[in-house]
């Protein structure tokens, strides 16, 4: 550590050299601060996930608007009743299910469906997509 001389040539004081170390220590712990922040792989993995997905699920959204903006209203009303009869035949397959299925399976389905719920949206978001994009060829192959 070098010491900075005063104007009349004089050796610091204590205080004076108190107060130089404690500059010291401040800028050695905002270096050994970042120097951490730029070691810790799992943050910035994290933080770079959220990112991508942040950007995926705009890019579905975009999509499907999209989609619902290019889509004749007939084939809209054709995929309404589509999603009705799909959520129809799904509850009356899962009633089966749970009538016949053993317990663990249940229990096992059960799991399953609750991590789904967690992600319901971007689910239905891609489900809803891909229903307008079969409608759309559809439609254009029976031209």
């Amino acid at each position: 550590m070098t010491v900075n001389p005063q104007d009349n040539g004089s050796t610091p004081t204590p205080e004076e050299l108190r107060e130089q170390v404690e500059g010291t220590r401040e800028k050695l712990g905002q270096t050994v601060e970042a120097l951490a922040a730029k070691a810790d792989v799992k943050a910035q993995a994290q933080e770079k996930a959220a990112q991508v997905r942040s950007q995926v699920q705009d890019k579905a959204a975009q999509a499907l608007h999209l989609a619902q903006d290019r889509t004749p209203e007939p084939v809209r009303e054709k995929a309404a009743q589509a999603k009705e009869q799909i959520a129809q035949a799904a509850a009356a397959v899962a009633d089966k299910f749970q009538e016949k299925a053993p317990d663990p399976v249940l229990e096992k389905a059960y799991q399953a469906a609750e991590s789904t719920r967690g992600n319901r949206g971007l689910l239905i978001t891609g489900v809803a997509a891909l229903a307008v994009l079969v409608l759309v060829r559809r439609k254009r192959r029976g031209r």
